[in-house]
């Protein structure tokens, strides 16, 4: 848009859908670059070595996720204060959590390098997929400062109403770690490890170009890296508030470790090599669904710290009605390029990419309902109700997905593993409805 989008504006379709466009395409974008490893890996280096990419990626990324957590928190805290007209103390909470995250990203990978040989071992890795996971995990925890604060700060770069700019920082990010994999893997032939170090170099670019310009005396944003001082009481909030995004990517992790041990015992490493295809894949549909609710969170903060019901009302019907029409939007893509995605990752294997063909089509069901689940807790993280935001992630990334994991196998063999997504994003989606209907009038967005 000809003029730059602010937090206190009338949210029409069309600023919207600018507004939340640059996270949008940030998130999409994030999970093309993470593919990218995934690719390369497969393709020049070979089976086992990317067996051992996928079992190890999900203990990276549960670390990482601390970062989601202060980021979205943070800005839900910090959207709210803007709202209610404190600027002053938006920017020192700002700078306080970005302090934190730095310092908390360094402790993490230390803790993770510790442990690490013995997480490979609990996720099932053995022979050569154990040594090729220690190897990849070794260098990608070197970056675990710089992806816990690219996490952080994305978050930040929104609330601060610069959305575009953390996406041309994404994409920075990512075109260096693409050029890197392409160089370092069929140039140089450094094989897995050549994905790890491409992959710590582009989170380098995404968190040290956002401190740069957060600390540039240039900065004219609402928010500006400056002077901190310690606040137990906001950092509780925060993380309060962040928990359920913290609790999603962490369960995420989680849950694909135990995918991955339940596709050893029903498919041997083949599972575990389509199961990481979908698991791209499905990174770029729900990418929509998150960068949505991400940027649509610091609006629903800072109109609920204002009081305005009036657009906290609008906004929320818009919402909903892009949310449901993409849900079926997603639905009809999946199933239609389900073979064509499968083919990037397996075409070396024709009976690997049937049954990467056949798991994606069972799966992408879930496309109809995990927006809506995805949304109903980001709505209560920005709303400041960190509480109910973390019952319903916790129910629909841990409870319901661990339980169908264990149990539909039993009734029907390898497809009950693809369909155990399916059931718990529908029962997920209806539990985010109930939710909203019943905080409808203390919240005022209905």
């Amino acid at each position: 848009m000809k003029t730059p989008i602010q937090l206190s504006d009338h949210f029409t379709y069309r600023r919207l859908f600018w507004f939340t466009l640059p996270s949008i395409a940030s998130m999409i974008f994030a999970s093309v670059y993470g593919i990218v490893d995934g690719y390369f890996v497969s393709n020049y280096v070979g089976k086992i070595p990317f067996a051992g990419l996928n079992i190890i990626m999900p203990f990276i990324m549960m670390l990482g996720a601390v970062g989601n957590m202060i980021g979205l928190g943070g800005s839900a805290l910090i959207g709210k204060t803007l709202g209610e007209g404190d600027r002053e103390k938006a920017n020192s909470l700002f700078s306080f959590f970005t302090y934190f995250m730095g310092a908390a990203g360094v402790l993490l990978a230390i803790i993770g390098n510790v442990f690490l040989p013995r997480i490979a071992v609990l996720l099932g890795a053995e022979g050569a997929v154990l040594d090729n996971a220690i190897l990849y995990g070794r260098i990608c925890l070197c970056g675990i400062p710089f992806l816990t604060l690219q996490y952080t700060l994305q978050g930040f770069l929104i609330t601060a109403e610069r959305p575009q700019v953390g996406f041309w920082i994404t994409v920075a990010a990512g075109v260096t770690n693409m050029v890197l994999d392409a160089l370092f893997i069929t140039v140089f032939h450094w094989g897995l490890a050549g994905a790890a170090i491409a992959t710590v170099t582009g989170q380098l670019i995404g968190a040290g170009v956002p401190i740069a310009l957060f600390f540039s005396a240039r900065n004219n944003w609402l928010l500006k890296l400056g002077k901190a001082k310690f606040d137990g009481h906001a950092l509780l909030k925060a993380c309060t508030n962040g928990s359920s995004e913290f609790l999603s990517n962490v369960s995420i992790s989680l849950v694909g470790m135990l995918y991955n041990a339940q596709l050893l015992k029903y498919a041997g490493n083949d599972g575990v090599v389509a199961y990481g295809v979908i698991m791209y894949v499905n990174m770029i549909f729900i990418a929509v669904f998150f960068g949505f609710s991400v940027g649509t969170s610091p609006v629903f903060s800072f109109n609920y710290g204002a009081d305005n019901s009036t657009e906290l009302k609008s906004l929320f019907r818009k919402c909903a009605s892009i949310i449901l029409g993409s849900s079926v939007i997603m639905l009809l893509a999946a199933e239609v390029l389900a073979r064509p995605l499968a083919m990037i990752f397996t075409s070396y294997d024709q009976s690997l990419l049937d049954m990467t063909t056949h798991a994606f089509a069972i799966y992408s069901v879930s496309f109809l309902f995990c927006g809506i689940g995805i949304f109903g807790s980001g709505l209560f993280t920005a709303m400041n109700n960190g509480l109910i935001s973390a019952i319903l992630s916790f129910v629909r990334t841990v409870i319901l997905q661990i339980t169908f994991i264990f149990v539909l196998p039993r009734l029907w063999d390898l497809d009950g593993i693809w369909w155990s997504a399916v059931l718990a994003e529908g029962l997920a989606a209806a539990l985010s409805i109930v939710c909203i209907l019943a905080y409808r009038k203390k919240y005022k967005y209905m």
